[in-house]
C-alpha cells in the first residue's frame, strides 16, 4: 500500500510526519500523523496510537499536545489517525458536527449508506497497524491505543473486544457509555440502526 508524504518536520531530534494513503478498508485517501523518535533511526520501537475526538482530524493532537518531547524521551512511535473517512460524498455526511465526517466513533457501521466507508473500528484495529508496521521500524509486539472524548471510546472498545492486542490503553475523559448518551444514541443510531441491542 503506497504512502504519500504530506509533510515532514523535525522535532525533538525526532520527525513528526503526516502521510496520506488509499485505505481500503474505508475506500477513500485517509491521512494520520506518526511521530518518529531519534530511537527509530537506530531500532525498533513501541508504538502508541491516539484516537482523537469528535470533529478532530490527525491535526488536533499532533499540534496542540505537546507529546513529542516525551516521546523522543521514552523511544515511542506515535500515531495519530483521522477520525472518520472523508470526501465520500454520502448525503448527510457533512451536516452535522456530531455525526458523518469527523465523528466515526470508531465503529464499523452497519446501515446505509455509511457501511461501505464508515468503518473506523476496522481501519483501526487491522488495516492501519497492518500499514504502520509494514512501513516503519515499529515493535508489532508493543502496540497501545489510547484517547479522548470520543476516542476514548474507541481505545476502550478496541481493548476490551481485543484482549492481549494492546499493552496499555487508556482514555481522557472518555465516551464510556454511549448507549446512554444522546452523542452516542444518535452516533449509533445512525451507524448501527434503531435496534440498540445491537449497539452492545
Amino acid at each position: 500500500m503506497a504512502l504519500k508524504q504530506v509533510s515532514s518536520n523535525k522535532c525533538f531530534e525526532g520527525f513528526q510526519k503526516v502521510f496520506e494513503h488509499d485505505s481500503a478498508e474505508l475506500k477513500c485517501k485517509m491521512k494520520f500523523g506518526i511521530y518518529l523518535p531519534p530511537k527509530a533511526e537506530t531500532g525498533k520501537c513501541p508504538v502508541l496510537y491516539w484516537l482523537s475526538g469528535l470533529t478532530c482530524t490527525e491535526q488536533n493532537f499532533i499540534t496542540k499536545a505537546g507529546f513529542q518531547q516525551a516521546a523522543a524521551e521514552h523511544g515511542l512511535i506515535v500515531v495519530a489517525p483521522d477520525t472518520s473517512p472523508r470526501g465520500c460524498n454520502i448525503e448527510g455526511e457533512d451536516e452535522s458536527w456530531d455525526f458523518g465526517t469527523g465523528a466515526g466513533f470508531y465503529v464499523d457501521a452497519t446501515e446505509d449508506p455509511w457501511k461501505t466507508n464508515y468503518r473506523m473500528y476496522s481501519y483501526v484495529k487491522d488495516e492501519l497497524p497492518k500499514l504502520i508496521n509494514a512501513n516503519f521500524p515499529t515493535d508489532p509486539e508493543r502496540m497501545s491505543v489510547f484517547g479522548h472524548s470520543m476516542g476514548g471510546h474507541g481505545a476502550l472498545i478496541l481493548a476490551l473486544k481485543n484482549p492481549g492486542k494492546y499493552k496499555s490503553v487508556s482514555a481522557f475523559a472518555p465516551i464510556c457509555n454511549p448507549i446512554q448518551c444522546q452523542w452516542g444514541k444518535k452516533a449509533l443510531g445512525g451507524y448501527l440502526g434503531p435496534d440498540a441491542s445491537k449497539w452492545e
